[in-house]
């Protein structure tokens, strides 16, 4: 009867894991699809990743339900609180990500209608690409619980800093020699923010991954640039 109850509270736990590393190949594509659309000017590809976010929205109310139950009735200690905790807190930061990823489509949709500005696109890609290989590392060292590859994404962040700052600077260019592109340029910005901030919830989830395999913070300041 114990060993019955432990496999149960062990598969348990793997399907709280299962469930997350779902939402974290749901948030990739949603964020590799509304970079897409920006380059592409496609409207249905940034209209599906706009109604795809609801899917994220279930799942991580579904994990938050598991973990508040596992938490109530097996009262998990040690490593396996940690790992409650940790998934609870990464499907948190991935639901938010589909959350900028939708924001990213939705202006895609007003910038599809402006003049295309094709050196600021590539700019948005190239980041865009930048931001889903942290995305996709910091899920991989998640599912195979390893602390190195998850901090090689923490002490990246200010790779995805720089190319913020550098778009910034190439903007401003663009809108003070055309003030006709102040509104589209406005809205390519704000998809910057957005690809930037996706990349410190990739550091925020680097960051869950060493609290559930060490048990203990990560104190050290981040590696991280300011950016404009």
């Amino acid at each position: 009867m114990n060993n019955h109850i432990v496999r149960t509270y062990g598969e348990e736990l793997d399907q709280l894991s299962a469930e997350v590393m779902l939402m974290g190949g749901l948030a990739e594509a949603q964020v590799a699809d509304a970079v897409e659309a920006v380059a592409r000017r496609d409207v249905a590809l940034a209209q599906s990743v706009i109604e795809r976010d609801r899917k994220l929205d279930e799942l991580e109310r579904d994990v938050e339900r598991k973990c508040i139950r596992l938490i109530a009735l097996r009262q998990p200690m040690a490593a396996d609180l940690r790992k409650t905790v940790a998934a609870m807190k990464i499907a948190t930061s991935l639901e938010r990500t589909g959350d900028l990823a939708k924001n990213i489509a939705k202006r895609s949709l007003v910038i599809a209608e402006a003049e295309p500005l094709s050196p600021l696109t590539r700019s948005i890609e190239r980041m865009g690409k930048l931001v889903s290989s942290r995305l996709r590392d910091v899920l991989d060292a998640y599912k195979a619980a390893k602390l190195d590859m998850a901090m090689a994404v923490w002490t990246s962040d200010t790779e995805v800093d720089e190319h913020y700052n550098a778009l910034f600077r190439e903007l401003l260019t663009y809108m003070m020699g055309d003030p006709r592109t102040i509104s589209a340029c406005t809205h390519i910005l704000f998809m910057a923010k957005n690809l930037e901030r996706i990349g410190d919830h990739a550091t925020n989830m680097a960051e869950h991954i060493h609290y559930e395999i060490t048990g203990e913070d990560y104190v050290d300041d981040r590696p991280k640039m300011s950016t404009l």
